[in-house]
């Protein structure tokens, strides 16, 4: 669901830049007044699993078309919403830069409905709702299975809103809805499936985790050694490996705008401010596409592989240096 610049105007793609922008700078506060040492390595952590995890992408049967897990319920069930948007924001933010994946003038567009949606809306009026103070097992699968469609449907009725306001390409807000929010149901419930199995690996780990998390408490004193590690492996799987077998159908996005118009990609401008954001982001992307530059298809598995542990470890060092900034800035203004 990475939408890419053709689908935002100047105008949509920078008033979304700033009130993402202005939401991390809210999140960074709220971090900072709480954060402790446990937590900065699981930041790190959970970013360079999203990253991996986001480069899976699995078919829906039936429709030729794929999705990808979004990963924002996961960080905010693990992680608390202040800190799971600015994760998300560094894993989205690695994509665009490095991989050219999702363009930079849609970049706080991209954030915004993959982080503010599950962060924001989902956990709070959807999880922790049905799973309240006591995190059953039951009650656990059912929040996160059911967050993660309903923060993934409203990101999907987010990219709609944006594209039409921005009224640079052919999809009429009706019919694009009409597409866009049935296949996003469907990827929901895989989304969901997988951060419910998250979630039991966690609880089954470390059950205080959740516990202290869903009350704000600090993680010191936690041995989070078994997910760190378990996490990690996960990302190196993914990553290096089970990327190879990503599916090749178009995502929920392209597919909904091929069935709209006829055509899996929209051409937009290619002057002004698309010009130069499109001219940065050739400049930054090392493996464009999750791959070597002009590589031959023997080498497709190997750059996608290299990807996979090169992003994975640029979100996780970004996430982490963030987590790092923000304890060490909490440090000196205690100690003034």
């Amino acid at each position: 669901m990475h939408m890419a610049d053709a689908l935002v105007s100047p105008a949509v793609g920078g008033t979304m830049t700033v009130v993402t922008g202005a939401i991390a700078v809210y999140c960074a506060k709220k971090v900072k007044a709480d954060l402790d040492q446990s937590k900065v390595p699981l930041m790190g952590v959970l970013g360079a699993f999203i990253f991996a995890a986001q480069m899976v992408n699995f078919s829906i049967p039936g429709t030729g078309s794929s999705g990808h897990l979004g990963g924002g319920m996961i960080l905010a069930i693990l992680l608390g919403p202040y800190a799971a948007f600015l994760v998300m924001a560094s894993v989205l933010g690695v994509q665009a830069l490095f991989f050219a994946d999702g363009g930079l003038l849609a970049l706080g567009a991209n954030v915004f409905n993959l982080g503010f949606f599950p962060a924001f809306i989902a956990y709070p009026l959807i999880y922790r709702r049905i799973v309240g103070r006591d995190p059953a097992r039951n009650k656990l699968v059912v929040g996160a299975i059911s967050a993660a469609v309903v923060g993934l449907l409203l990101g999907a009725l987010g990219v709609v809103f944006e594209t039409t306001a921005s009224g640079i390409s052919a999809l009429p807000f009706a019919a694009f809805t009409g597409v866009m929010l049935p296949i996003h149901l469907a990827i929901g419930i895989v989304e969901g499936l997988v951060t419910a199995g998250v979630v039991l690996f966690v609880k089954g780990a470390r059950p205080e985790l959740l516990e202290r998390v869903s009350a704000r408490k600090p993680l010191a004193g936690l041995d989070l050694k078994p997910i760190l590690v378990g996490l990690l492996i996960a990302t190196i799987v993914a990553g290096g490996a089970l990327s190879w077998f990503a599916s090749s159908n178009p995502d929920g996005l392209e597919w909904s705008i091929g069935n709209v118009t006829g055509a899996g990609e929209l051409a937009g401008p290619t002057d002004g401010t698309h010009g130069a954001a499109a001219s940065v982001q050739e400049k930054t992307a090392l493996l464009p596409g999750y791959g070597f530059k002009d590589a031959p298809e023997s080498r497709a598995n190997a750059g996608t592989s290299v990807s996979g542990i090169v992003g994975g470890a640029l979100t996780l060092g970004l996430t982490g240096l963030i987590g790092f900034a923000l304890k060490r800035r909490r440090g000196a203004r205690s100690a003034a």
